[in-house]
């Protein structure tokens, strides 16, 4: 059977105007902003405007990834396209897409086969301007932070202390490590320097993290640029540079609204990476799913050890949100592949690989239940190759710990392969739930990383390096020791070591660098050997996409 690809399905659906969508899930004329007639912005102040009680919110999260795919982003879209079939009023909530991973790995990401949001060349190529409007301001402060040491350096800045970076939204290691200002004195204070990809910009962490331009100008002005000979920080609000920031972020600030294939609305904004930042959209674009839907489903990146610590943990914490039930998701396949079975062998029936693959699963369906304790269910994502003893040990495995599991089939069937996915967050939805998060922010700084090492990975504890020991120090001593901890971590494990499949113990992480991101409002704790700068891989997906004369893209998938 030949298989259509994602952007053949996307190009051959007929959508709403983006306008209809917006009427169909009650909001208001007045709030639309539109691009074209398939997207628009939709006005924070929609927020502040409607009475509406809030709906359920449901987090999607998934085992580690592997490289067999687990289809996180197409169970999100599925299951509320599901919800809908079963009569619900639901909406999703989506990150947008990096330019990078686009034309680096996935060639794509606005999830799959017939459970798509559209238009998706446009969400993974440019969309509405968001992450250009985030690189520019994070380059305009980098600019002025450089003229400022240029014009006189009145604040002090140690050259060699600055912690700022430029940012690109593409996938290029060759400027992971630069030296900048050459060619004499009316061209800069020569330094080393670097770049980070658009998504690990704290610029797209602040951004997601603030409820309107008051908040988002108070956040800019707190990021902290680099420190004085004497170690005193140095702020974007000392350098003056917030309000224009601000001013490229305004629009940027307001949640992108499309559709999915069957015409759910979908929110899809912002894009921090989750194992070097937060990992979630915004929590503006959240809070509106909540306002216009009965349900409101949205995820987290990568597995439950990163996106969905950082979603209960850090966004959850600053908007007062609380889940009313999680979605794990997981397939035979990524399962046999922790269990030991070779990427080839993964399409073949391997009960004994995928035996030992599950402890992967279940450690993370336990974290769900057992430390933040909230109702879950195992979606399994289903493939062809799938045998009924496979699914049987999975849901036998599942019920063993008191959670269900159900089929999804929604990358083949769209919303009606999600109905029995649906009818399970439905039920947990009902149930009562005691939310816990993780870690008290009145811990330590170390206390922190210990607990999360302890609780989340199931480490032996966590090592600090001395350059670490004294960042946690200097932090302390700055007031920050009461943030909460965004651990920057390798997805393809629960350990440091991205090696160590499946569900290992007997392992420590190890922290070699602490960064205080003042303007989020986070400490970023480095470990392992986590870049802020992808590179490309040796046959980029941009290797195979086109536009044709008559501006058709092909080759995103």
């Amino acid at each position: 059977m030949e298989y259509k690809s994602d952007i053949q399905i996307a190009q051959e659906a007929v959508p709403l105007k983006i306008s209809e969508v917006a009427e169909n899930c009650g909001i208001d004329g007045k709030y639309i902003e539109q691009y074209g007639n398939r997207k628009a912005k939709i006005d924070l102040s929609l927020l502040t405007e409607t009475n509406k009680e809030d709906g359920k919110l449901i987090l999607v999260t998934a085992i580690t990834p592997t490289p067999a795919g687990e289809g996180k982003t197409t169970t999100t879209v599925g299951l509320a396209d599901g919800l809908r079939k079963i009569g619900k009023k639901s909406v999703v909530a989506l990150r947008e897409p990096s330019l990078g991973p686009v034309f680096g790995v996935k060639g794509g990401a606005a999830g799959g086969g017939y459970a798509q949001v559209i238009p998706m060349e446009d969400i993974n190529l440019h969309f509405t301007g968001d992450f250009h409007a985030i690189g520019a301001a994070n380059n305009l402060l980098a600019a002025m932070l450089d003229n400022h040491i240029q014009q006189g350096n009145s604040l002090g800045i140690d050259p060699k202390k600055i912690t700022w970076r430029r940012a690109v939204d593409m996938n290029d290691r060759q400027l992971r490590n630069i030296v900048d200002g050459l060619g004499g004195r009316v061209n800069g204070c020569p330094r080393e320097d670097g770049f980070d990809i658009t998504v690990a910009s704290e610029v797209m962490a602040v951004l997601c993290l603030s409820d309107g331009i008051k908040d988002l100008k108070s956040r800019l002005s707190s990021i902290i640029v680099g420190y004085t000979y004497d170690d005193r920080p140095v702020t974007a609000g000392q350098l003056k540079a917030s309000g224009a920031m601000a001013a490229l972020l305004k629009d940027a600030l307001k949640p992108n609204l499309v559709q999915t294939l069957e015409h759910t609305p979908a929110f899809v904004h912002g894009g921090p990476f989750a194992n070097i930042a937060h990992g979630c959209n915004s929590i503006a674009a959240t809070k509106m799913a909540l306002k216009v839907g009965e349900y409101a489903v949205t995820e987290a990146g990568f597995g439950a050890d990163l996106g969905a610590e950082k979603f209960l943990d850090i966004k959850c914490r600053m908007a007062g949100l609380k889940p009313s039930a999680v979605v794990v998701v997981a397939t035979v396949r990524a399962l046999k592949h922790h269990g030991g079975a070779a990427k080839s062998e993964l399409s073949k029936e391997n009960l004994e690989a995928l035996k030992n693959g599950l402890p992967n699963l279940l450690r993370h369906v336990e974290n769900i239940t057992q430390v933040y304790g909230l109702p879950c269910v195992v979606a399994i994502n289903r493939f062809p190759t799938d045998t009924e003893a496979e699914l049987a040990l999975i849901e036998e495995k599942c019920r063993a710990q008191n959670v269900n599991a159900a089929l999804s089939e929604v990358w083949a069937r769209g919303g009606e392969g999600g109905t029995e996915l649906a009818r399970e967050v439905v039920r947990l939805c009902e149930q009562e739930s005691n939310f816990n998060y993780a870690y008290d922010c009145e811990m330590s700084i170390e206390e922190k990383l210990e607990t999360i090492c302890r609780r989340i990975y199931r480490a032996d504890g966590v090592e600090l390096t001395e350059n670490a020991k004294k960042q946690a120090a200097q932090l302390t001593a700055l007031g920050f020791a009461d943030l909460p901890i965004c651990m920057a971590k390798t997805q393809y494990s629960f350990s440091d070591d991205p090696k160590l499949l499946g569900a290992p113990t007997g392992f420590k992480v190890t922290v070699r660098n602490l960064k205080v991101s003042a303007g989020a409002g986070f400490i970023v704790a480095l470990t392992g050997d986590i870049m802020t700068m992808p590179g490309l891989p040796k046959t980029p997906a941009a290797e195979n996409i086109d536009v044709d004369e008559n501006g058709v893209i092909t080759g995103l998938f």
